[in-house]
């Protein structure tokens, strides 16, 4: 295991696209929670169960808890992948891909009131996913 100072040395890239997924799920929790309080009534924590795509409320929401959902596995991994010393440049690579993707997939969640699947938020979805995977099965081989 390495020093935290070399953690900063060697993954400084990882670390900053770490920062942007940490950033990026706090503007969406700030824009959900933005969203829900403007609405004529509301209970707060409790978003309205008949609200679909078609409310900016419903996809602010879903895009909050999407990334909650799934930056949590990526967030853990990137951590375990430095401790565990995973090559710096595939690991900014993998961490930097999933942070884009998943800002896209916000912008387009954001923008598209669509009920229909896949939406092209999905395939912004599926390369974050494929991130997760293959970091996942690039930790086992670590371990």
């Amino acid at each position: 295991m390495m020093k935290f100072s070399g953690l900063l040395e060697n993954y400084h890239a990882s670390l900053a696209a770490l920062w942007l997924i940490l950033l990026t799920m706090f503007i969406q929790s700030l824009v959900a929670m933005v969203a829900h309080r403007r609405q004529a009534s509301y209970i707060p924590g409790i978003v309205d169960p008949n609200l679909s795509h078609s409310s900016f409320v419903f996809r602010s929401d879903r895009c909050f808890r999407n990334s909650l959902e799934n930056s949590l596995i990526m967030i853990a991994c990137i951590v375990l992948a430095m401790n565990l010393g995973m090559a710096a440049i595939t690991l900014a690579w993998l961490a930097w891909i999933y942070a884009l993707a998943r800002i896209v997939h916000m912008v387009l969640y954001y923008a598209i009131a669509t009920e229909k699947n896949p939406s092209p938020r999905s395939y912004f979805f599926g390369i974050g996913f494929i991130c997760n995977l293959v970091l996942l099965i690039w930790l086992a081989l670590l371990l």
